[in-house]
């Protein structure tokens, strides 16, 4: 057969449900659900609703091993909807849509569908987790008697076990989500179970449970901003969403819940958006451009939360009031009484705002605590042994596992109010992940705390060392300074002032990154500068010596005029007609200066006033200086 891959049409190729859910037993209630199975998909099959094989899917041929044998099913194991990284970009989002295809086809038309997720830091145990979950439903999931009707749960069966302690062991790789224990990362991308499961609900109908894996977030590798759109991408196709965090519920946990949900908020009211103009379009006929054309024309509830259900899952916790570790119950309230206290309304408006944007995001919004599993569980030697497993964290496990999978309360994946087939929901999950891998980057960049904190110090620092370097100048050559001081002595004070100024700043911004530090007080010293340009244009404005040019100039005529008249009436003869055309010259210039001061002087009589001010102050200037002279020369 050959590499490429193999194009398997509808006719070539009926996805059926998996058979995990659905045991075989000696009264032969396999064969009847399976049959019932059948039929439900054949009365769902019809009107709107077609199989999501109805379109083409490529199929790789590493998991069909060959076309003409389809009988022999894959064996079920995490499949990647999502990759991070590829030869030319490290950091490409990939949405692998034949991926997806692959597993929701496996759900009959019609089913709704139930997304569980879970989201954290990297190397919390989010996999090994999943893990469990996978085992839990592979006991628990859906058990029906030959009638057809529901067996009430129990959680033992006839050999008196839990569905757990028949567990000799976790694998690590077969038939579970990849886990393993160290310190470096293990997941990567969004990876989703390849086989459904199917848990029958009180009223009757079923639902197909999906469950998703997610990189873990800060792994030192991946970029805030590619993390947000991980998690965004999650929350959206999620309708149960696990937080997993490490130790306690921290304010920064919140941050980030808020942070990156925000992520998801606006790719899901983009989406509305795009909806309601028409932009949005199936490109195939059939189902999924249906739903999204009625969905779309649906009135939404602009308060109504976006998200159904978060669930904060603390693990390791350390801190339960109660010491019998079989009161799981009182462990639960004291559980419920954390969560209230973390989300209670504080003063402080950055907090108060954090739990907002939470609490409008999700519609539901718990907690639930898990001890430490076991020093053992944590080693890098550790292959899933279940006997080396603390046991109280084993009987959490089965109260979580039980509260998560509850058929009163797990709801289908709901969209402005309507559940979600899996035809349905493949079409909104291609839409928002389409829009994450074409246009994240016209979304904000988001920035790391670390970031926005040394960015608003450095911020403030820059204002706070202008203002420091402004208040020393406007005592010396401000707007309401009087004296005039000489260029060399407001150098100094200026010289001083900025040596304040930037100790002011270097005692403030000693936080982050040197080069935007650096960058901050470059902005500092440039923005003195001007200022000092402002200052001394200021000063020089207060020169005593400024503007006499205007009336030393004809002054010195007038002067000069009156002492040649002066020369000339004394040494010319009375008959000489020069000599007296001379001189009546003369003081015709020296009377038209004197009228021309007289009539400057009546226009300008403030002016005249500053002028014999600076006069004053221009003699006590010279006065000032002549005294430090002599002084220096002594």
């Amino acid at each position: 057969m050959d590499d490429d891959p193999v194009i398997i049409s509808e006719k070539d190729f009926t996805p059926t449900p998996s058979t995990s859910p659905l045991p075989i037993d000696e009264s032969g209630a396999g064969a009847t659900a399976s049959r019932s199975s059948s039929d439900n998909n054949s009365n769902s099959g019809s009107g709107t609703e077609t199989e999501l094989s109805s379109s083409k899917m490529t199929v790789d041929t590493n998991d069909v091993d060959a076309a003409d044998d389809l009988d022999i099913e894959p064996t079920p194991s995490a499949r990647q909807i999502v990759s991070i990284g590829t030869e030319s970009d490290s950091y490409a989002f990939t949405f692998h849509e034949e991926e997806l295809n692959s597993i929701l086809a496996k759900v009959p038309a019609g089913w709704k569908v139930c997304v569980i997720s879970v989201v954290g830091a990297f190397r919390t145990g989010k996999s090994f987790l999943l893990s469990w979950f996978l085992r839990y439903l592979e006991e628990n999931c859906v058990r029906k008697s030959v009638e057809n009707k529901d067996i009430a749960t129990d959680d033992t069966t006839q050999d008196g076990k839990k569905w757990y302690e028949r567990v000799q062991t976790l694998n690590q790789h077969e038939g579970s989500f990849d886990w393993r224990g160290g310190t470096e990362r293990n997941t990567t991308g969004m990876w989703m179970w390849s086989e459904p499961y199917f848990l029958p609900k009180e009223d009757g109908k079923e639902v197909a449970i999906l469950l998703v894996d997610t990189q873990g977030m800060f792994d030192h590798e991946t970029t805030v901003g590619l993390t947000a759109a991980i998690f965004g991408l999650s929350t959206l196709l999620s309708s149960y969403q696990i937080y997993n965090v490490d130790k306690r519920i921290q304010e920064d946990n919140l941050q980030q819940l808020a942070l990156f949900s925000e992520y998801g908020r606006m790719a899901f009211e983009a989406e509305e958006k795009a909806a309601a103009m028409g932009v949005i379009e199936s490109d195939e006929e059939g189902e999924g451009s249906n739903v999204t054309k009625e969905i779309s024309a649906e009135r939404v509830d602009p308060k109504k939360a976006p998200f159904q259900k978060i669930q904060f899952l603390v693990r390791d916790w350390q801190n339960f009031d109660t010491e019998d570790e079989t009161d799981i119950d009182g462990m639960e309230a004291e559980m419920q009484a954390y969560l209230d206290h973390v989300l209670a309304e504080r003063a402080a408006s950055d907090l108060k705002e954090t739990r907002e944007q939470i609490t409008s995001c999700f519609e539901e919004v718990s907690c639930f605590m898990m001890t430490h599993p076991g020093f053992a569980v944590i080693k890098n030697k550790y292959a899933g042994d279940t006997s080396k497993i603390d046991s109280l964290f084993m009987s959490l496990l089965d109260r979580y596992c039980q509260k998560v999978f509850d058929s009163k309360s797990l709801q289908p994946k709901t969209v402005r109010g309507r559940e979600l087939s899996a035809v349905e929901l493949c079409t909104y999950i291609k839409s928002y992940a389409q829009m994450f891998e074409e246009i994240g980057s016209h979304f904000p960049r988001a920035e790391t705390m670390l970031d926005a904190t040394s960015r608003a110090n450095n911020a403030n620092a820059v204002i706070l060392s202008i203002a420091s370097y402004t208040d020393k100048m406007n005592t010396v050559a401000g707007p309401q300074a009087h004296d005039y001081h000489k260029p060399e002595d407001l150098a100094l004070f200026h010289k001083e002032a900025r040596k304040q100024a930037l100790l002011a700043f270097d005692g403030m911004a000693n936080f982050g990154s040197r080069k935007a530090i650096e960058e901050a007080r470059n902005t500092v010293l440039q923005k003195l500068e001007k200022d000092y340009d402002v200052f001394a244009s200021l000063n020089a404005g207060r020169n005593p010596l400024l503007g006499f040019e205007t009336y030393i100039l004809p002054m010195a005529v007038a002067g000069i005029s009156f002492i040649l008249r002066w020369i000339a009436d004394l040494t010319c003869s009375g008959w000489s007609q020069t000599c007296k055309a001379s001189s009546d010259l003369l003081s015709h210039v020296y009377m038209a200066v004197f009228f021309f001061l007289v009539i400057v002087g009546s226009t300008k009589a403030k002016q005249i006033s500053d002028l014999l001010d600076r006069v004053k102050a221009a003699i006590q200037l010279l006065a000032n200086d002549g005294s430090s002279n002599q002084k220096k020369q002594t």
